[in-house]
């Protein structure tokens, strides 16, 4: 791993907040410090990285994933968390949240402590940005690949001790808005900087009305684990779909969601409150075979999870990088639409946009390069080099 330094990446697409620029990035400690346009024949400063025509982009920050590359967050330990950030930095993710799973309190407090050291003793490769608690106060009816044994309603004393206890850690929590004691729940979390979402839920339009009210903003894996549309009740799906408070995260593989329901989210809500998610598990960049998710044996068949028992799916082995070329395919959006939803609309959903989330001047440079046909080549956090499949 390379130190911050000051270096220049140039003969690129730049992909900017609104639009694509053909020229170079210059980073001084860490930090974009300038973007010049010029054409992609221009020479080369002395030293700088050629980025062969190809592709910058900002890098991607994933709000729910659980795993990757055989490790998994609810190990609780740092080999694991190296496992991961490693192999999703080489996707060109460059931040993440640590997502847990339905389990125990005990389970789930051994992964907010193993995170909080993690991120003292230094991350190397992508940065954890906090944690997305995905359970335990979810519905028995949308349990998907989470454990039921351990879904209750929800514990507002323990969310208190949580964050006295790990202060500012957790960044968004997944429940079920229709369970006992949800909006009180809600508004708590709204009022300490808590993302309070709607997942693995059987909540009728109403009840996510109430807690759109309450400080809801975000939806888990849109369509998936939650109560479909109905022309007489729109159910959570229909308020996801109409409510622009509600962030709307999609598993953009083409397995998740059918093209036509991704078209149909796209057409109702806004570009900027639509942000890609992977839900990957250890599966991901690793062979088909045997797996478990949450204490729940999984089996990946040609690049497919699911529960041994129930065939439901469970989670995916997608990565960002291939979730941004499915949507580029699969739809009319522009490079520029897709970086938005990979990289800036969560930024900005967390609170990060100032200093991520975009190119830049100004900002930290955690940036992606691909070549022309988006194959990531390097990953940068911070300046930082932590992946490269380049001699130079």
């Amino acid at each position: 791993m390379e130190k911050a330094s000051t270096w220049t990446v140039h003969n690129v697409h730049i992909v900017l907040e609104d639009r694509v620029v053909r020229g170079s990035v210059s980073v001084v400690d860490g930090r974009i410090e300038s973007i010049a346009e010029a054409g992609l024949d221009q020479a080369a400063p002395s030293g700088s990285i050629d980025g062969n025509g190809g592709w910058l982009l900002p890098g991607f920050i994933d709000l729910h994933v659980h795993g990757g590359f055989g490790g998994d967050f609810m190990y609780a330990n740092h080999e694991s968390f190296d496992r991961i950030t490693g192999f999703h930095a080489s996707q060109g993710t460059t931040g993440m949240l640590a997502t847990t799973m339905t389990a125990s309190r005990e389970a789930i407090e051994a992964v907010l402590d193993a995170v909080t050291s993690y991120q003292q003793d230094g991350m190397p490769y992508a940065t954890l940005l906090g944690v997305h608690l995905e359970g335990p106060f979810i519905s028995e009816k949308w349990p998907g690949a989470q454990n039921p044994a351990y879904i209750r309603d929800p514990q507002l004393d323990w969310l208190k001790a949580w964050t006295e206890r790990y202060p500012g850690l957790i960044k968004l929590l997944t429940m079920a808005p229709e369970r006992p004691g949800s909006i009180e729940a809600i508004e708590w979390m709204a009022e300490n900087g808590i993302v309070a979402a709607a997942g693995h839920t059987d909540a009728y339009y109403e009840d996510m009305k109430k807690a759109a009210d309450a400080g809801l903003t975000h939806a888990v894996h849109t369509y998936n684990a939650m109560r479909g549309l109905h022309h007489r009740e729109p159910g959570t799906l229909g308020a996801v779909l109409t409510d622009d408070r509600i962030y709307a995260e999609i598993i953009a593989d083409g397995e998740h969601v059918h093209p036509a329901a991704i078209a149909l989210l796209l057409a109702a809500k806004p570009l900027d409150k639509v942000v890609i998610v992977t839900d990957a598990i250890e599966a991901a960049g690793m062979p088909d075979g045997a797996y478990e998710l949450g204490g729940l044996a999984v089996v990946v068949k040609n690049g497919t999870a699911r529960l041994r028992e129930g065939n439901a799916l469970a989670g995916s082995s997608l990565t960002m990088i291939r979730a941004v070329r499915y949507l580029l395919s699969a739809t009319k959006l522009s490079i520029v639409d897709v970086s938005r939803m990979a990289s800036g609309n969560p930024a900005r959903e967390l609170g990060l946009f100032g200093h991520t989330g975009s190119i830049a001047a100004g900002k930290a440079a955690d940036l992606v390069l691909t070549d022309a046909d988006l194959n990531v080549e390097r990953t940068w956090v911070a300046g930082r080099s932590v992946y490269s499949n380049r001699d130079s």
